[in-house]
């Protein structure tokens, strides 16, 4: 039979094309070309070479497991087309020959790459952009973080929709795209108009509103939410099942005081949507005093989000009845027992974008969202990092916009919505976390917390360290135990918070990462004491005799297929579990494969020193690309 893919597997520090520097790539190829050979009549989307790391180390580096879903397609025994497979495949340049033996069980294929050439690949690798090539179509892509609300401080819930959307963001810059970050802000509403209101009346009294802090906001966001909230029910209960008379009399008189402030906070939210002076500067002190408190928080977090990327539901308040009458002309919206809907097709519920009131809706906003973003912002993609709770309500929201064509790009293409969604945060108790008193637990507070634990933990381990060291160490690994804890859970999961387990140094967290990365930049100050030219060893040949430097080569390599299938998924936790597994192997690297002890030869030394380094900066552009910290030492 003829051999087909007898192309070189050549690779040069000048050409770092991303299919070169990987070998999965590669092989993808090679075994694409054999199956095609093999099978001429298969459509081309079932030509799938599935290649992956070996799970028998022993067995090769890689393993093809092509041959149990195409033969039964063409008619043959697995182990069978495996056969054929390797008769007719060309691996030279890359692989060592394949034969009979090369298969094993019912028709897996296991390969073993050249020593030559995995040394090539990691010296093509060996980059400022660590094989990360530029994409083939540059997106530009709007990622929806954090959204806070005014008056209220940032509790637990604001973690993972922050964590989350910035750790997104990043990996898309990180791949080469255009991103825009948008924190959709609930800065506007009779709610904002209750505590502008109570401001009115607090200056008026004459306190001085413009020192007002977060927390004496948040206070007074729960006070005029409980005084504006007539108790009409407990009202006609009374009267239904009788009761006293005073207590009906109290009732009713309460009644009225929240109907009063009802009416006022309504007459404050008129005079704020038309521009008064006073209410426009009292909803400005508490827009600053919260977003200052918030972004705060947020860079404290390593979270790319600034006051730019702020979008508030009062950006849209312009746009929201052009919006409707839009929908109304063209048919899209029709009237439903007074309210204004849009019906889609495959979603029973209609999307509610205007209340028998005339009130407009959630709904009403993320429409002029999807319209701005796509529109306005040029996105080809808009991410929404939200939990999993509002499911339902952006699959009407993304049904109702593409009926609309508001999410019709530039070029007259469909931009892709993607719902994000991520689960909730648990206490020990497997409950949703909260706080003593059961309200939603300060996120500022959470994070102080983690902060004297990491403190403790640090000082445990260096009792000589001058705070004046510690204190940044501490605070990094405190972000980065919190952070990690979220991001390697898959997003969609509930997962438990739990300080010991996330700030342990031993195991998948984000301190254990920081040790691995503090380990190399220890290894590499020794180096340099000894006299040893770190420089020169930048370009030493790679030695990969051992088993684990074999290892830690091949998992390397896979940074750049790891990092896409990050970004293409949207899944921040697939980038942790790669760097968790790169961290044990260098652990497992600095107890079988010395490189500065007595009898160390210096071209193995040099060799296995470049591997390192290596390791270090995918482990130090993974942990950046995610918004980890790190530190130098610990």
């Amino acid at each position: 039979m003829e051999r087909v893919g007898t192309y070189t597997f050549v690779m040069s520090t000048h050409t770092k094309d991303q299919s070169t520097l990987d070998p999965t790539a590669a092989l993808n190829d090679r075994f694409c070309a054999a199956i095609r050979a093999v099978a001429p009549d298969l459509p081309e989307d079932q030509v799938l070479a599935h290649i992956g790391p070996s799970r028998q180390p022993k067995l090769g580096d890689f393993q093809s497991n092509c041959a149990m879903p195409i033969a039964k397609r063409v008619g043959m025994k697995p182990r069978d087309f495996a056969s054929k497979i390797v008769e007719a495949i060309d691996v030279s340049g890359i692989a060592h020959p394949l034969s009979e033996e090369s298969i094993a069980g019912p028709g897996f294929i296991n390969v073993s790459l050249l020593p030559e050439a995995l040394s090539t690949a990691l010296d093509a690798m060996d980059s400022d952009q660590l094989g990360i090539a530029p994409p083939t179509e540059r997106k530009t892509i709007v990622v929806d973080v954090c959204g806070v609300n005014l008056a209220k401080q940032m509790h637990v819930g604001h973690l993972r929709s922050t964590v989350i959307g910035d750790a997104i963001a990043r990996v898309q810059e990180r791949l080469g795209h255009a991103v825009t970050r948008q924190s959709h802000v609930g800065d506007w509403g009779l709610p904002i108009a209750m505590v502008v209101e109570q401001l009115s009346v607090m200056e008026d009294e004459g306190t001085d509103v413009s020192k007002v802090s977060l927390a004496e906001l948040n206070a007074i966001y729960k006070k005029v939410q409980a005084k504006c909230k007539a108790e009409s029910r407990a009202l006609a209960l009374i009267k239904k099942v009788g009761g006293h008379v005073k207590a009906e009399i109290e009732l009713n008189e309460r009644i009225a005081d929240a109907n009063a402030a009802m009416e006022r906070a309504k007459a404050r939210l008129v005079a704020l949507q038309s521009g008064d002076e006073r209410s426009v500067r009292l909803w400005q002190i508490i827009y600053d005093t919260t977003m200052t408190a918030c972004l705060h928080t947020c860079d404290r977090l390593h979270a790319n989000i600034t006051d730019e990327h702020s979008a508030g539901e009062s950006t849209y308040r312009d746009e929201l009845a052009p919006l409707v009458q839009d929908l109304i002309d063209r048919g899209i919206a029709v009237e439903d027992d007074g309210a204004l809907v849009v019906q889609c097709e495959g979603i029973k519920e209609p999307t509610i974008i205007r209340k028998r009131d005339g009130g407009f809706l959630y709904a009403t906003t993320d429409l002029a969202a999807i319209k701005r973003r796509v529109g306005k912002l040029g996105g080809d993609e808009i991410v929404y990092c939200v939990d999993s709770r509002q499911g339902l309500h952006f699959k009407q929201v993304f049904a109702a916009a593409h009926k609309a064509g508001y999410d019709k790009t530039a070029d007259g293409k469909d931009a892709v919505l993607v719902h994000a969604m991520f689960g909730t945060i648990l206490g020990e108790d497997n409950k949703p976390l909260k706080s003593r008193s059961g309200e939603n637990l300060n996120l500022s507070e959470l994070l102080d917390e983690a902060v004297t634990r990491a403190s403790a933990s640090v000082a445990e381990k260096n009792p000589d360290m001058p705070a004046s060291e510690r204190d940044p160490i501490s605070e990094a690994v405190a972000m980065a135990a919190v952070k990690y804890a979220d991001l390697s859970t898959e997003r969609i999961k509930d997962y438990v918070f739990s300080f010991d387990r996330m700030l342990a140094f031993e195991g998948d967290t984000g301190p254990y990462l920081l040790y691995a990365i503090a380990r190399i930049k220890n290894l590499l100050r020794k180096a340099t004491d000894k006299g040893v030219d770190t420089d020169a060893a930048k370009t030493a040949e790679f030695s990969l005799d051992e088993p684990t430097e074999r290892a830690m080569a091949l998992t390397i390599l896979r940074y750049p297929s790891m990092l896409k299938a990050t970004g293409e998924n949207h899944e921040p936790h697939r980038l942790c579990g790669y760097l968790f597994e790169l961290a044990s192997l260098i652990a497992k690297f600095y107890e079988q494969c010395p490189v500065l002890k007595d009898g160390v030869d210096d071209s193995t030394r040099d060799g296995r020193m470049r591997l390192s380094m290596i390791a270090l900066r995918v482990l130090e552009d993974g942990c950046d690309t995610l918004g980890i910290p790190t530190v130098d030492r610990m």
